[in-house]
Order: structure tokens, then C-alpha cells, then sequence
């Protein structure tokens, strides 16, 4: 009973975390700039009708492998009401709650929350509520929409809020908690970013007793398990672009359930983000993760560094929201904060808009850094990011040893990142895809052989010092690569070169070995000992180096088209004489 009545309590102290419909807060301390923009926001769907999400859209996915046609429809719809909620919060006059009340009927209709991708059978059925991340993320939008409008809602009529306690019970409070989900135990993003959607569903919707005690010990275990299987360097496998769902819904729970938010690993988890950043709206793109933007989401990135005490993120967070004219345009920052506008994060974000108005911008251009757990270093400038780490981390591209160069904040040579999501990305034939293979990262390709998946080809850190790390990457290769060692150094010269060194033996030659190289920018090979790439070049020893050039823009879909524009290319140095042990030397100035 001491544990039921601690919970009472925990759900009283959630309830107060955010001001509510009509409260003077909304006046007093957001900004009149930002409040019309969050209004003018809201206008663009007043009136709009709601649309359905058709199953023929959904059945795409099991048919032809198509998911984004199903998700675009069902992340507009989702835009439209967290545009509408939050225009209607802002300006409290009623004016949409027809809308809203309407778009609340029409998702409380639909037969699933979820994506296709997730889903076993080719059309949704009402009697299998599987949670996966979007059933979980509607359930949450829906509840603090009930939580913020509650008594409004109540108004129009008790019958919707008793129907959305109702939907969010059978669609993710009773299936939660009597599942053994594999993400209750897992070390990537599903886990905290479920946890933290299901969590506000129990803390707003949740009126038995005792299945709230269930289901907080359930969330509890679950990010305990998460965090005990994160490396204590705090870095993400994922890349930055999981960041936002891992470590941040990670923080997003704690808070919630009202832990310290001063602890060691979720601190080293929050500075992952600002240790990736180049700059320039890039960040570093490790994994499944974009190239074209830092990935910082300032609703949850503030309330992170504020509430954990790190001035740096703080600082980032400002500048990002600086360089976006936040005071006028914060609905577009926040209809960019998720797959749709993030309800709970811009409600947590703008708790704290007077603080954060205070705030100095910064950008967090660390000098170097180095993650020895994930293997990643970063050194500028120019800014150069080498990793190691294995081939069977979470989302992962068959990519140990690859390095970045980025040259006043644009991509000299880059890590092409991951393209639009097909039924194939995560199949048993993902690495069929390109931008998963070696074969298209600043890789060697050795006696012909490409690197393979698995966590048993993984790199050997063999020394590193701030701006220098040299890796083997012998173990990332399977064994028909004959390859004895492989030991790659990279290190920055004098503030405006990068040297790269490759010093391998091989125990026999059975195929041409040569260096991959990736770039955006259009490569000029006729000179001897020189690749031209615009106003930079990259310096090779032409007696052991033969270039080939490679357009290979073709291949470029629309999501890596509008990271990197519509040119990409692929530069080949063949080792020339093919000897079984030799050091090669080549610099990008």
C-alpha cells in the first residue's frame, strides 16, 4: 500500500510538471512572437478536414517494401493535430477545439497507432495493439492533449476523455505491461523512447492502481537495463540521429518519474550530441544517421542541459535556437522536432523559455574529443572524425576505420549515411543496400575482399593521443582477405592537413587491394600524384597509388539527395605492384 500511495503521489507531481489550458503562464512568460507563430501554425489546419489512412497505403509495405508513403500520410495527420493543440493552448480562446475535438475522434477511430514496418499481417487488426514506437508516440500525443485541454475537453463533453482513457488502455496501457517485449531489455532507442511515451499514458490515463505500480516498476527495470548496457563513454552506436530518441527520451522518463537527473552516464549520454557537432549544421554520421543537419532538437535539448547542469548543451541549444530566429519562427522549429511536432517536449521546453532567453549561444566546437568505448575520435581543424567499434552495433554499416574531413564546416570527404527506409534496411538483406557496405566508406578493400557484418569484425584501437588515433583493422575483414595487420593512422597536421596512413602486411596477394575515398565534390585525376577536389586536393605517392574516378550519383535516392545534393563520387587508389607488406601515405590538404 506504501508503494501505491508513493505512486498517487508521483502521479499528482507529474500532473503539475506543465501548465495547463488557461493558465496565465502562456501570457506572462512565452514571448508574443512566439505565441503567434504557434498560432499562425495552428491556422493552417483550422477548418481542414481529417483525413483517413487507407489500407491499401498500409498493406504497401508487406506488398512492394514501401514504408514511407503509409508514414507520410499518418505523420501529417499527426502534424495536424499537434499543430492545433498547441495553437489552441497558446492563444486559449477556444477557437480550435472544433478542429481538435474532431481530429481526436478520427485517430481514437483508426484500427492501429503504429507503422507497417512494425506490424506482422499486411492490414492492421483490432485485436492486436502490439506497441512499437508510434503507437506508443500517438498514445502520447492523444494524452497530453488530454492532459493540457482536460477540462475543456470535459466541456464539450465527458464522452471523449472517457473514450481517449479508454483507447490508450487498450492499445497501450494493458498490452505494456502484460508483454515481454524484447525493447524491455534493450540497449537502443526503441527502449527509452517507448518507455517514455508509455510512461505519460500511465501517468495521465492510468486509474488502476495497481496496474500503475506494474507499470512503473516495468519502466523502471527498462531504463535501468538500457543505461546498465550503454557505455560508460556515454556514445551512441545508433549515430546522432538516434541520439534525439535514446539518450533524450532516456532523460525524459527519468524526469518524469522524478530520478536525479545527476548522473554520471546520463551526463556523458547528453555531451555525445555536442562531441559529434562539426558545424555548419552538420554533425558526425556514423551509422543510420543524416550528414545535412546537427540533429539538435532545442525542446528537449534545453530542458536536458538545464536540468542536468550542462552549460555547454545549454549554450548549444541557444545558439541553435539563435540561428533559427526562435522568437519568431518556433513553430517551425517545432513542427521539425520529431516525425511530427513533439507535444510533451514543447510544453517542458517553453516551462523553461524565460531561462533559456538568458542563455549565451555557443557552439560547442570542441578542440578533440575521444569516446574510447565506441572508439571515436574527433580532432579540428580541419575537423576529422575516425571511428572503430564493431560491425554489429545497432544500426550499424559495415564501416570500422572509416573517417570524415570536413573543411571549414562543408564535406570534403564524407560517410554517405543512410537513405530512405525500405523493408530491406532492416532485413536479413540489409547490406545488399550500398550505403551499408564498406565497399562506399573511406575504406581499404583488401585482396579484393569487402569488410562483413557481425560484432566479431570489429578494429584494435592500438594508440591514441588528442588529434592522432591509430586503429588495426585486420579482424574488421574476414579471413579470405589474407590480411596479417592493418594499421590506419589519422592525424591532423599544422591546423590544415589531414594525414592518413596505411600500414598493413598481408600473408599472400590473391587480388588487387586498393583505398576507397568518398566525396560530394567532383574529383580532377590528371595530374600525377594529385585528386583535385575544388580548392583542395588529396596528396598520394603516385609510384604506389593509381587513381579511378567514380560517378556514382546515380545511385543517390531522394532523403541522400537532399543531405548532399545530386552529386556523389567514389575515389579508387589501386595499390600499384600489389607488395604483400608496405606503408602508404596520403594527405588531404
Amino acid at each position: 500500500m506504501l508503494f501505491i500511495g508513493l505512486l498517487s503521489a508521483l502521479t499528482v507531481q507529474a500532473a503539475d510538471l506543465l501548465p495547463r489550458w488557461g493558465d496565465r503562464f502562456w501570457c506572462d512568460s512565452v514571448p508574443e512572437l512566439m505565441r503567434q507563430s504557434y498560432i499562425s501554425f495552428g491556422r493552417r489546419y483550422a477548418g481542414k478536414a481529417w483525413n483517413s489512412l487507407p489500407a491499401t497505403v498500409f498493406a504497401e509495405y508487406k506488398k512492394t517494401g514501401n514504408r514511407v508513403n503509409y508514414e507520410r500520410l499518418m505523420f501529417d495527420k499527426r502534424r495536424q493535430l499537434a499543430a492545433l493543440v498547441m495553437a489552441e493552448i497558446v492563444e486559449g480562446q477556444r477557437r480550435f477545439l472544433p478542429d481538435i475535438v474532431d481530429g481526436l475522434q478520427s485517430t481514437l477511430e483508426e484500427t492501429w497507432w503504429g507503422l507497417p514496418a512494425h506490424y506482422k499481417t499486411e492490414l492492421p487488426r483490432t485485436e492486436d495493439q502490439t506497441v512499437d514506437l508510434f503507437n506508443a508516440e500517438t498514445a502520447s500525443l492523444v494524452a497530453y492533449t488530454r492532459y493540457v485541454l482536460a477540462d475543456e475537453l470535459d466541456h464539450y463533453s465527458p464522452l471523449l476523455t472517457k473514450r481517449i482513457d479508454q483507447e490508450i488502455a487498450r492499445r497501450i496501457l494493458q498490452p505494456a505491461v502484460k508483454t515481454r517485449y524484447w525493447w524491455k531489455t534493450a540497449a537502443m532507442n526503441w527502449n527509452p523512447w517507448i518507455c517514455s511515451n508509455w510512461l505519460a499514458c500511465v501517468l495521465f490515463c492510468e486509474h488502476d492502481e495497481a496496474r500503475k505500480a506494474e507499470a512503473i516498476r516495468q519502466i523502471e527495470q527498462a531504463c535501468d537495463a538500457f543505461m546498465n548496457a550503454y557505455p560508460a563513454d556515454g556514445g551512441c552506436d545508433e549515430g546522432p540521429h538516434y541520439w534525439d530518441r535514446a539518450a533524450a527520451s532516456l532523460f525524459e522518463t527519468q524526469y518524469l518519474l522524478g530520478k536525479s537527473l545527476h548522473h554520471d552516464k546520463l551526463k556523458a549520454m547528453e555531451s555525445y550530441i555536442y562531441k559529434m557537432y562539426i558545424g555548419n549544421d552538420y554533425a558526425v554520421n556514423f551509422a543510420d544517421a543524416h550528414g545535412n543537419k546537427a540533429l539538435l532538437n532545442v525542446n528537449i535539448a534545453y530542458p536536458f542541459g538545464l536540468l542536468t547542469g550542462d552549460k555547454t548543451m545549454c549554450q548549444y541549444a541557444a545558439y541553435v535556437g539563435q540561428q533559427a530566429d526562435i522568437m519568431h519562427h518556433a513553430a517551425e522549429l517545432f513542427d521539425k522536432s520529431g516525425n511530427w511536432p513533439s507535444l510533451p517536449r514543447e510544453l517542458l521546453f517553453l516551462k523553461h523559455i524565460r531561462q533559456f532567453m538568458r542563455e549565451q549561444p555557443r557552439e560547442p566546437k570542441l578542440k578533440n574529443t575521444w569516446l574510447p568505448d565506441l572508439q571515436i575520435m574527433t580532432t579540428r581543424e580541419p575537423f576529422v572524425a575516425f571511428k572503430g567499434g564493431n560491425n554489429g552495433e545497432s544500426h550499424n554499416h559495415n564501416d570500422v576505420g572509416s573517417f570524415i574531413v570536413y573543411v571549414d564546416g562543408e564535406p570534403l570527404l564524407l560517410d554517405p549515411g543512410v537513405g530512405e527506409y525500405t523493408a530491406k534496411t532492416f532485413s536479413k538483406q540489409r547490406y545488399e543496400i550500398w550505403t551499408m557496405q564498406s565497399d562506399y566508406h573511406n575504406l581499404p578493400r583488401i585482396n579484393g575482399c569487402s569488410q562483413h557484418d557481425g560484432k566479431q569484425y570489429a578494429a584494435r584501437v592500438v594508440s591514441y593521443k588528442p588529434g592522432q588515433l591509430t586503429l588495426d583493422l585486420a579482424d574488421a575483414y574476414p579471413k579470405e582477405a589474407s590480411v596479417r595487420w592493418w594499421k590506419r593512422t589519422v592525424r591532423t597536421q599544422d591546423n590544415r592537413r589531414v594525414e592518413v596512413t596505411d600500414d598493413y602486411s598481408l600473408y599472400e596477394y590473391k587480388a588487387p587491394t586498393q583505398l576507397v575515398l568518398m566525396t560530394p565534390v567532383r574529383p580532377v585525376a590528371d595530374k600525377a600524384g594529385v585528386v583535385q577536389l575544388g580548392r583542395h586536393r588529396i596528396r598520394y605517392d603516385a609510384r604506389q597509388l593509381e587513381p579511378a574516378v567514380e560517378d556514382i550519383s546515380e545511385l543517390l535516392d531522394p532523403v541522400l539527395q537532399q543531405q548532399w545534393g545530386q552529386c556523389m563520387y567514389r575515389i579508387v587508389l589501386t595499390v600499384k605492384n600489389q607488395p604483400l607488406k608496405t606503408k602508404l601515405k596520403y594527405y588531404i590538404e
